[in-house]
């Protein structure tokens, strides 16, 4: 009976870090097979050793045939964003794992770990860091050499995320391992080893906001303030696209940022792209962006140019077509995804009447809000009622068996 293949964890210290049984295991094996850095540490070593260099798929087809007696070593913990999970997916393979170096820095601050939020920007992009920790008590990052301590300082300086102190653990269990804090400032500048993870802990309030921002919070086109989804239909409007927290969500016409924003902070997992053809509003987007800590994917363009670029929706709002409404919609109906929803905000009879044929031609069935908004304002020590312009919230979704 063949062997079941071992993958086993191990320490930045080589050797040290293994149980006398796993190294048993190791110098019994006939193919070791692991990143350089791991094999270095078997400069002994009898057997075949084989280096991990990029994708995986071709060592699966070799491990799938392989008749002898195999061990796979990985750094630290092998299933914490390691190649453990995708391995033991596609072979039957034990594991043994060894520390996670997140373990190991919490251990160096002395601080517990089952309440931080653990993510990584280790070979993916940061896009959307910023609304998936907002808030966040303790966040814990692995890095690599593009995304590293100094990157991280300036990123989440550009969203103005100033109450974070970070410790930064380089080489962690090895010979040459360093702990320090840092002021994210002072992070910017300094020298990292290219094995570090970073912890962030916050010692300050953030500000937060719930659903619904007040529209005055939000930077607007001035003189004529008011091209702005109103706060009240903004929110009826986000909760007509029911998103999930991964959901991926598109803004068609974005304007200020505002449902794209409030997007962004339920579906904090997901990914947010908006499209805006107004350069000055544009601008006006980006600073909101900052200000509410989202970082969502913005196009300058006319929809449906751009919207190619984005991938397939679980959520599409519209809030201004300018005329191209068939275009726009042929898009957003043949590439939404199954149990999707579009949620298009019209102003004028005519507008609901277009959007109404249009959907149905799709195979899509709709549902209609006629929101008629009024707020109160006070007139010398009275309360009146001003009204906002009456919106149509059409809500549409693919028809069953279409």
């Amino acid at each position: 009976m063949m062997t079941a293949i071992k993958m086993i964890g191990i320490g930045d210290d080589g050797k040290q870090s293994l149980l006398p049984m796993y190294e048993k295991w190791i110098y019994e094996s006939e193919i070791l097979i692991g990143g350089k850095r791991q094999l270095a540490f078997f400069p002994d070593y009898r057997g075949e050793q084989i280096a991990i260099e990029g994708g995986l798929s071709s060592l699966v087809e070799r491990l799938q045939a392989e008749t002898k007696n195999v061990v796979i070593l990985a750094s630290g913990d092998p299933l914490f964003y390691g190649i453990g999970s995708y391995l033991s997916s596609k072979i039957h393979i034990e594991i043994y794992p060894y520390l996670s170096s997140i373990q190991l820095a919490f251990a160096k601050m002395g601080e517990r770990w089952q309440d931080a939020y653990l993510t990584s920007v280790h070979g993916r992009s940061m896009k959307g860091l910023a609304q998936r920790i907002d808030g966040k008590e303790k966040v814990a990052l692995l890095t690599d050499i593009e995304n590293s301590p100094n990157k991280i300082a300036q990123y989440l300086l550009s969203f103005g995320m100033t109450e974070y102190r970070a410790f930064v653990g380089e080489n962690l269990g090895g010979e040459n391992e360093r702990c320090r804090w840092f002021n994210l400032e002072d992070m910017i500048d300094a020298e990292f080893s290219a094995l570090n993870v970073v912890i962030l802990k916050k010692t300050a309030e953030n500000p937060s906001w719930s659903i619904g921002i007040d529209d005055e919070e939000f930077i607007q086109r001035k003189p004529d303030k008011g091209l702005i989804t109103k706060k009240e239909i903004r929110t009826l409007s986000i909760s007509a696209l029911r998103l999930k927290k991964d959901s991926v969500v598109w803004d068609i016409g974005t304007c200020t940022g505002s449902v794209a924003i409030e997007a962004a902070k339920i579906a904090r997992e997901g990914k947010v792209f908006a499209i805006e053809k107004n350069e000055g509003d544009l601008e006006n987007c980006k600073q909101n962006l900052a200000k509410f800590r989202v970082d969502a994917t913005v196009v300058h363009g006319k929809a449906p140019e751009g919207l190619d670029s984005f991938p397939d929706p679980d959520a599409v709002f519209i809030g201004g077509t300018a005329g191209g409404m068939g275009d726009i919609l042929d898009i957003c109906c043949s590439r939404l995804k199954d149990k999707g929803r579009i949620v298009l905000n019209a102003v004028t009879i005519e507008n609901l009447a277009e959007a109404m044929a249009a959907f149905k031609e799709r195979g899509f069935k709709t549902e209609i809000t006629l929101a008629q908004i009024s707020r109160s304002k006070p007139i010398l020590n009275l309360t009146r009622f001003d009204a906002l312009n009456p919106i149509y919230i059409i809500a549409a979704e693919r028809q069953e068996g279409e």
